[in-house]
């Protein structure tokens, strides 16, 4: 929708005003944001337009007006410019209060979460990272007998996966005694190591053992079935769980979420119907011409019946140029946008750069 200059000032301070004070607006509360003064009649006239174009609306007849759905939409695409402070507040705040060196992967995205709801006063979401694209960080071969080994598997994310994997039979006349066992395992798990790591396990679990070479090629075949048994179950493990964090300081400084219905309607979504929040969270985003990759979704504009009162705010985090998770906000329609944005995308940054030096690491 094209406005004119006016017509943007008029609906950028009605919103500043309303999200400042969730106060319906009359055009008297807004005389001061316009230098040099206009008439309180220019700004009714303009107010009485920006309704019309379903920008603005009134929630009773003798109230001021408050911003639709489409009002915030506008405002966000048309006038938001992200603080460039808090961004790099947030940014310190990670740096500052998580050890990115000494912290499993799920503790520092629960950490994350923890300090975004804190700063922001909304539901801060953070998915685990997606198993089909988890990494190979260390594998061991350790004997458990002189039949079998355990496969031992340390994923990027510091998940770890174990199965038994049974040895290739030898004669029973020429049994390996168990110390030149050790020393032949130890040194598959180095060649392997140095092979596989930083491959997905999707992509390990599919590769062509057969050129192993000739002094491993006897162990291809339990290798590709004990690696197959990893990946199925890393299938099945927790990469679509979100981490939740903020729910008491939503509830406590947000007047929207004081209806009974509304919030449990909400933390039934949040608590027992993640995997329909999961795929809304989690959404790649082409960062274009403006570099962000940010998604701003706004009450009516979300598919899920129990936040369409709400606005949804997520930025996907990386390792490399892949898309691997995403750290999403959830508070009222009446949202601190511009700040929300910064917020968000810097929490993204920092993660995908946790998970990047994690893995060289």
């Amino acid at each position: 929708m094209k406005l004119s200059p006016r017509q943007q000032q008029v609906l950028g301070a009605t919103v500043r005003y309303y999200v400042a004070t969730a106060r319906p607006v009359g055009s008297e509360a807004l005389l001061d944001e316009f230098t040099p003064r206009v008439s309180s009649a220019t700004i009714r006239n303009t107010m009485g337009y920006l309704e019309k174009a379903g920008l603005l609306y009134q929630p009773h007849t003798s109230a001021g007006r408050v911003p639709s759905d489409s009002g915030y939409r506008v405002y966000v695409d048309q006038l938001v410019t992200p603080s460039e402070a808090l961004f790099h507040q947030v940014d310190q705040a990670l740096s500052e209060h998580l050890n990115r060196e000494a912290l499993s992967i799920e503790a520092l995205l629960r950490g994350a979460a923890q300090i975004l709801s804190t700063l922001s006063g909304y539901i801060a979401l953070v998915t685990m990272p997606q198993a089909s694209t988890a990494q190979l960080r260390h594998l061991q071969l350790v004997q458990i007998d002189t039949g079998r080994a355990m496969l031992i598997v340390v994923l990027d994310s510091y998940e770890t996966q174990s199965t038994l994997m049974p040895l290739p039979q030898s004669d029973p006349d020429d049994r390996p005694d168990p110390e030149h066992l050790d020393r032949e395992l130890q040194i598959l798990s180095n060649f392997l190591n140095e092979q596989l790591k930083g491959r997905s396990i999707q992509e390990i679990a599919s590769l062509d053992w057969s050129d192993l070479g000739r002094q491993f090629e006897r162990y291809a075949d339990s290798l590709r079935l004990s690696l197959a048994e990893i990946n199925r179950r890393s299938q099945l493990s927790i990469s679509s769980q979100i981490l939740i964090n903020g729910i008491a300081e939503v509830l406590r400084r947000q007047p929207e979420f004081s209806e009974l219905q509304q919030v449990q309607t909400i933390m039934q979504l949040l608590e027992s119907e993640q995997d329909q929040l999961w795929s809304l969270i989690f959404e790649s985003v082409d960062a274009g011409e403006t570099g962000r990759r940010v998604t701003v979704r706004i009450g009516s504009e979300n598919p899920l019946e129990p936040i369409r009162s709400c606005a949804l705010v997520s930025a996907t985090y990386h390792r490399g140029s892949v898309p691997v998770g995403s750290v999403g906000m959830l508070g009222p329609t009446r949202m601190v946008y511009e700040d929300a944005i910064a917020m968000v995308e810097a929490a993204a940054n920092y993660i995908s750069e946790a998970i990047s030096h994690s893995l060289e690491g």
